[in-house]
């Protein structure tokens, strides 16, 4: 993967360049669905966050929970949802642009005072498209896209996974390198300058060379 082409990966449409990584220790809890898939999701949580080397807390000491997953089937449902208002406080017309653009994924971020992640909202309509996705496939993928702010258009041609020939799904491994990189602690956990893409790019090397 070449710097250019790191770059991309956090460049928005509107051409800024915005890098951020979890700044804590990842809280999670899951709301909508069975315990099958509760296990599906923690066993995602776990396979990214040791790629990254980074932890996970049963607890976030200031939020409680700070990765929080949503399952339903309609984006109504989420105005049935206590102090959901509060995170989203645009809930009502966000829900409205979700359901004309009949989306079936949202995510939204929040940010501590160095710019690091601080907590990540997913928001998942489970549509006849997501029903036809194995639970493995969905959890990793949505996981794998909250790790990191990744640009806003990143992942829309290309997913970051890929399927054996055995029909196992895998992390893409230049995804995967990536990631390992981005938790370097020797680099920045928020940068919004596209030179930040040569030190990934270096860290990625570093990888290759061992």
């Amino acid at each position: 993967m070449s710097p250019e082409e790191i770059e991309a990966y956090f460049t928005r449409n509107d051409k800024t360049f915005a890098f951020a990584r979890w700044g804590r220790p990842i809280a999670p809890i899951v709301f909508g669905v069975e315990d099958e898939t509760l296990g599906l999701v923690k066993a995602a949580i776990n396979a990214v966050t040791t790629l990254a080397n980074h932890s996970t807390s049963e607890t976030d000491p200031e939020l409680g929970s700070n990765l929080m997953f949503f399952f339903f089937r309609d984006w109504k449902e989420l105005h049935d949802v206590p102090k959901l208002d509060h995170i989203l406080p645009e809930l009502s017309p966000l829900t409205l642009k979700l359901e004309k653009g009949q989306a079936n994924q949202y995510r939204f971020f929040r940010f501590d005072e160095a710019g690091g992640i601080k907590a990540c909202f997913i928001f998942i309509r489970m549509d006849e498209h997501l029903n036809a996705v194995s639970g493995k496939t969905l959890c990793l993928s949505q996981i794998v896209q909250s790790i990191l702010l990744w640009s806003d258009v990143t992942f829309q041609d290309a997913s970051p996974l890929a399927i054996l020939p055995n029909g196992e799904t895998i992390l893409r491994p230049e995804i995967g390198a990536l990631i390992r990189a981005a938790y370097d602690p020797a680099l920045a956990v928020y940068s919004n300058q596209p030179s930040h893409a040569l030190r990934l790019f270096a860290r990625m090397q570093t990888q290759i060379a061992l």
